[in-house]
């Protein structure tokens, strides 16, 4: 999903114009700072070549010596085999049947730290610690140990871990060509707060004596001390500093992003730290985790994964660049150059080259037959749908199913296609076509998280005759609630085109588009003038070219 070249944020930016390096952004919630008790993780896979599907692993028993091939998720590059372990856990996207959910974000770090010979990408090390752990502490032994023993192919990288009690972000980086492996640390983010990351590290001091909250790889200081990345007191490491550090980009196009959600649930925290997310690097930096003023809903969860900086400095629907319909999206690359100088465009959440994303709900007071719950949706973060899967579900809906429609071929019946149909038309006329997106968006959502504790007390009373009951059955709630939502997104693909064509935005009654007595065509449609700010522009922009002569009136 996220290509990478191993070089800093800003050379990459600046040397080749475009980033080759993908980015996501991860959103962690502890059950303290959850509105019903639950640990939540928010993924957003960003990549102009990512293709938005949902995974499925089925639970199954292997035979002894069984070796399991490793392919790299990003390009399907065959890496090598591990062993595989007797039993491996039923996987749906990125959350499995213990409600253990992994997500990342990648950092990139020093580029020398590439190994080449490395077996374990990220991408693999996700699903295959998700087919063997129940636990976050457990996912993190499991994925370290895999590295230590097979090496780490990837760059730095993030990872977001949550089971139903805890939620940690595990940082790790390879040790190159140096030696097989990995340096890394994990932190537990404390109950009651959440924490953010968007490719830029994001842990820095180490607190060796607290093994509640901390744990690291035994060399992870005297590895930066060899290498030249750090000299000091042990007690004054910094990972971060060490393995990735801060330039202008690592901040502007990344841990701004984290501020951006920081500031919209604990505005004092995001007034302090304005500064720097602006990209100001002589300010303090921001910490890993925040406490939000008002505890977070999954509903609030998903809204603070659309964001494109509305209301701060950064704001991408008031400059020229969002044209006349105030559209918050520029087409890559990211930096550009006019007049000898160097610009860029804002880097923000909600981004139109996201694959998939999802909102994980792990919930301690529901069984693991359906305690689960993956809110999982396609394309842009903004506009999409979220619809609750189970995470113990044995099958994955049609519509997104892998191998229906890829990034080259469309398929009708697939989600990614039917949801960018919906977003490419969007973009022309943004400000007036997203209120109808996001209608249908709000009414979907808030009745799935309405039918979701009626479907939690079904599987309860299932589950007292049979537990594969339970589990057939939020797997059909999961599959015929996704299929029916893209069936929706369908509708309302030609319900936009009809109300929208060609520039004009037709008068509607009782739902329904009105015409005149001849029934010929619509009555009155609007046609909406640009704004007299953008009128202003291009006068500016065409001096007399367009003027209208005096003479003429």
């Amino acid at each position: 999903m996220m290509k990478k070249i191993f070089f800093s944020w800003m050379t990459v930016f600046l040397l080749l114009g475009t980033p080759s390096v993908w980015a996501c952004t991860n959103l962690l919630v502890t059950k303290g700072a959850s509105a019903d008790g639950s640990t939540m993780i928010t993924y957003a896979a960003d990549s102009h070549v990512l293709y938005g599907e949902l995974y499925h692993w089925p639970s199954a028993d292997h035979a002894p010596g069984e070796m399991l091939q490793v392919i790299e998720w990003d390009t399907g590059k065959f890496l090598g085999e591990i062993a595989q372990v007797p039993h491996t856990y039923n996987v749906i996207g990125n959350m499995n049947e213990h409600q253990l959910a992994i997500a990342e974000t990648t950092f990139g770090g020093r580029k020398e730290l590439h190994d080449p010979n490395g077996i374990m990408d990220y991408g693999s090390l996700i699903y295959i610690t998700l087919q063997r752990a129940k636990t976050a502490r457990e996912a993190i032994q499991i994925m370290t140990d895999l590295v230590k023993d097979y090496g780490y192919y990837s760059s730095g990288e993030s990872f977001s871990i949550a089971d139903k009690e805890e939620v940690w972000v595990l940082e790790m980086i390879s040790k190159g060509e140096v030696e097989k492996g990995a340096v890394w640390v994990a932190q537990r983010i404390p109950d009651g707060y959440i924490s953010a990351h968007a490719n830029q590290a994001r842990i820095t001091h180490i607190d060796f004596k607290d093994v509640d909250n901390f744990i690291y790889s035994e060399d992870v200081v005297e590895f930066a001390i060899a290498q030249g990345y750090f000299s000091g007191k042990k007690k004054d490491f910094d990972f971060s500093a060490a393995y990735a550090p801060l330039d202008f980009g690592a901040v502007r196009f990344c841990d701004a992003r984290a501020w951006s959600i920081f500031n919209r649930v604990n505005p004092a925290f995001g007034a302090k730290y304005q500064d720097y997310a602006m990209g100001d690097l002589s300010k303090d930096r921001m910490p890993l985790y925040v406490k939000p003023d008002a505890l977070l809903t999954v509903k609030d969860a998903m809204e603070l994964m659309r964001d494109h900086y509305e209301g701060t400095p950064m704001d991408m629907t008031n400059d020229a660049g969002a044209g006349p319909s105030a559209c918050p999206y520029r087409w890559r690359p990211l930096t550009w150059e006019s007049e000898g100088a160097t610009y860029f465009n804002e880097r923000a959440i909600s981004t139109q080259q996201t694959g998939f994303s999802f909102v994980s709900q792990s919930r301690s007071w529901l069984p693991d037959a359906f305690g689960g719950l993956l809110w999982f949706g396609v394309d842009d973060t903004y506009s999409t749908c979220y619809t609750p899967i189970y995470s113990a579900s044995t099958r994955v809906p049609e519509s997104f199913a892998v191998g229906n429609g890829d990034m080259l071929t469309y398929s009708e019946s697939a989600a990614f296609w039917v949801f960018n149909r919906v977003t490419n038309f969007a973009y022309m006329r943004y400000d007036e076509i997203i209120q109808d997106i996001r209608k249908l968006q709000s009414e979907l959502e808030g009745k799935y998280i309405k039918t979701v504790p009626a479907i939690d007390k079904a599987a309860e009373e299932l589950m007292k005759i049979d537990t594969q009951m339970a589990i057939d059955f939020v797997t059909d709630f999961s599959v015929n609630n996704a299929d029916k939502m893209v069936q929706r997104w369908k509708e309302l693909d030609n319900y936009l085109l009809v109300k929208y064509m060609d520039g004009n935005i037709k008068v509607e009654e009782n739902g329904k588009f009105k015409y005149n007595p001849s029934g010929l065509m619509p009555v009155s449609p609007i046609t909406k003038p640009y704004s007299e700010e953008y009128r202003k522009k291009i006068v500016e922009d065409t001096r007399d070219h367009l003027k209208y002569p005096a003479q003429a009136h």
